[in-house]
């Protein structure tokens, strides 16, 4: 399904030979508008217990539909696996009828949305759990740190250790949650496997200590990934799932060492027999193992590039235009910039967003930002 690579599809500027970002691009049977992606951020709209997108949640979303591409904010694919308060699931019922505005609304304004499926692993508290047990994660190693709790800022605790049989089950609950965004309309669905959450802590070894077959060697460590990547391309087809990956990234108290690529390359390559829509990485490391995985990955790659301490901005255009990517997400600049391609397009000056409003709260700072 190679859709990407030095097609007729992919125009270039006949004097330059850059990429124009802003062109049609194949993409998974379809075609998007553009190459500018909106990330996934987490937004924290979805009012607990339920867990249910909101018509607040349908705005957001439709607003920015001038992306060529929507990846949500991450969606937990049962009740085990949220993290965080106030974050949606798409795990039962109520949850798959509520996102169906969500898909119509970006439908309606010609967009392409796909679904993030994260499980938080070992990120959570029991206080944000129904349940009240502990969070769950490839081994009982306590994150470093604290999370908001409905009861404030709380250290993290000792997370249970999965039992095989659990794993099974949590593969299991990615297909079904993959079912599920399917019949809620999404295009598609990203694997969060980035951001020191639970398919990343089964990568690492400071996470993962585990001594049978999910553990250890390499092949071991990126086998979880690969199997929730095999059992929802299965259930949803390969060309509806993509993988986001963060190598070398500090967050959630997750570290991998410096020898990155021993163990993503690897994972890239067996996510690549499985002819998946796209790989998505958050860059971290530095632009020569990104080069890497772009060279080793053969559909359609994203890039969130490293940009710290700033967010991704018109700068960084040029990655799309020499080919560094075939699609650039965009984060924070797509809060407070709804129409955020056509302000790069135009050269639009962009609006900063508020951050104390990026988590939690209604509508101010959510839906109310205005368009150039």
């Amino acid at each position: 399904m190679t859709l990407n690579q030095d097609t007729p599809d992919r125009p270039a500027d006949a004097l330059t030979g850059a990429i124009d970002p802003f062109t049609p691009y194949p993409f998974a049977g379809r075609t998007l508008r553009n190459r500018i992606v909106m990330s996934p951020m987490t937004r924290s709209r979805s009012p607990e217990p339920a867990r249910t997108a909101t018509p607040s949640m349908a705005l957001y979303y439709a607003q920015r539909a001038s992306a060529g591409l929507i990846v949500t904010e991450g969606t937990s694919p049962s009740e085990e696996g949220h993290g965080y308060t106030n974050t949606p699931g798409i795990h039962s019922g109520e949850q798959v009828e509520s996102w169906k505005q969500v898909t119509a609304a970006v439908h309606d304004e010609g967009g392409v949305v796909f679904a993030q499926l994260m499980h938080a692993g070992r990120i959570g508290h029991p206080d944000i759990r129904p349940d009240g047990l502990p969070p769950i994660g490839p081994s009982a190693v306590t994150p470093v740190g604290q999370t908001f709790t409905h009861d404030g800022m709380q250290d993290y605790v000792e997370p249970r250790a999965y039992s095989e049989a659990g794993i099974e089950r949590t593969i299991a609950d990615f297909a079904n949650a993959a079912r599920n965004a399917v019949e809620a309309g999404f295009d598609g669905v990203e694997l969060h496997g980035a951001s020191g959450y639970l398919i990343h802590q089964f990568l690492s070894p400071h996470t993962n200590r585990r001594s049978d077959r999910w553990g250890g060697s390499v092949e071991n460590r990126i086998r979880f990934a690969v199997e929730v990547a095999t059992a929802v391309s299965t259930e949803i087809g390969a060309e509806r799932v993509g993988f986001r990956i963060s190598p070398g990234i500090a967050l959630n108290d997750i570290n991998e060492g410096t020898d990155l690529a021993a163990t993503y390359l690897p994972l890239v390559s067996r996510l690549a027999e499985l002819d998946l829509a796209h790989l998505h990485e958050m860059e971290s490391a530095g632009r020569m193992l990104t080069n890497e995985i772009r060279a080793a990955w053969p559909n359609t790659f994203i890039l969130n590039p490293d940009t710290h301490p700033r967010p991704t901005g018109p700068d960084e255009l040029i990655l799309i235009e020499d080919g560094t990517t075939d699609l650039m997400s965009f984060g924070a600049n797509f809060i407070a910039n709804p129409d955020l391609p056509e302000r790069l397009q135009n050269g639009t000056p962009l609006a900063d967003p508020d951050g104390a409003t990026m988590y939690g709260g209604g509508d101010v700072g959510y839906i109310d930002y205005p368009r150039a």
